[in-house]
């Protein structure tokens, strides 16, 4: 499933805060980027941290990070805003609707609307017949967990809600294509640590409710070590008794520290391979100097490790 990855035209990438999600959805899409792919990378937080990394403006519209890519903010209240702006019939309207206070109170009391536009933007811009605004790939970097399966579940919810009505048809729509498994790919982070590990095993059983399955795993951070154990005992046994070196003991201990951390990857793995049927791709701990670096390195690897030259999104080339 890894090769295939690429064939789809959405990746929607969850994970648990602090696990290198966003930059994980950064590289991907740089990735596709650098091999020809028309890529646009839609983040939900409005800090805008990828876009900051990226050496770009915070915009509610795609932004240009180079050729063939681009990067914007998704957020709530501009997606409803956009949506109106589709379905009502004139500007004058607009204007008035927007600048009305009922229509600010409704924006605020009622969160789940504008998270389904949110996801009603995505799909817009997949499905644009603007070929200025057509994307061969669109990454979509999901907030934390527990927002991101709230999310996923308003399309189902809004449909019961609303029927057969425009907005019931919309949320049908989108549940339609996020469900297309040849279109869309719902692929999850994680470090080595056993809580990111066992909130990512509780999102996969919440996901499988839904008919979402993952279709991989991305183990962040898997560290390894050049030395074993067997070395540090004998490093310990040389240090013993040296005078003035108290320093050795402290990297004796350091040493068993990073070797403890670096078998929790393997760990890790395996608990993820027995309790999930998603392909797991580990990606090695990258010490760099700041956010786009590390962006940069990680799309290295995953074109290494990707059948993305295999890919053919021959209409959203640019």
């Amino acid at each position: 499933m890894l090769t295939e990855l690429f064939e789809r035209r959405l990746i929607v990438v969850l994970g648990k805060g602090g696990v290198g999600k966003s930059t994980t959805s950064a590289a991907l899409a740089t990735c596709a980027a650098r091999q020809g792919i028309r890529t646009l990378l839609m983040e939900m937080d409005s800090r805008a941290p990828v876009a900051a990394a990226l050496r770009v403006e915070r915009s509610f519209k795609p932004v240009p990070v180079r050729a063939g890519f681009s990067t914007m903010v998704l957020e709530g209240g501009p997606a409803l805003d956009e949506y109106l702006a589709l379905v009502l019939p004139g500007r004058a309207v607009l204007k008035a609707v927007f600048a009305s206070r009922l229509y600010q109170f409704f924006v605020q009391a009622a969160p789940g609307l504008r998270e389904l536009m949110m996801l009603g933007k995505v799909c817009y811009e997949l499905s644009s017949k603007d070929h200025r605004a057509r994307w061969g790939l669109v990454v979509v970097d999901a907030p934390a967990s527990g927002q991101a399966l709230s999310l996923l579940k308003m399309p189902s919810a809004a449909r019961a809600t609303f029927g057969a009505s425009v907005v019931g048809q919309e949320a049908e729509n989108i549940e339609r294509t996020l469900h297309d498994r040849k279109l869309c790919a719902i692929v999850e982070v994680t470090t080595p640590e056993t809580l990111a590990v066992s909130e990512l095993l509780e999102t996969q059983k919440a996901l499988a409710t839904m008919d979402f399955p993952p279709a991989a795993i991305f183990l962040n951070r898997a560290a390894t070590t050049d030395f074993s154990a067997g070395d540090v005992m004998q490093f310990a046994r040389r240090a013993e008794g040296i005078r003035g070196l108290r320093h050795l003991e402290q990297l004796t201990q350091a040493a068993r520290a990073e070797l403890a951390r670096a078998a929790q990857t393997p760990k890790a793995h395996a608990k993820l391979a027995r309790l999930s049927r998603a392909s797991i791709m580990e990606i090695p701990e990258c010490p760099a100097r700041n956010a786009e670096t590390l962006i940069t390195h990680l799309a290295s690897f995953f074109a290494s490790r990707l059948n993305i030259r295999g890919v053919r999104h021959d209409a959203a080339r640019g």
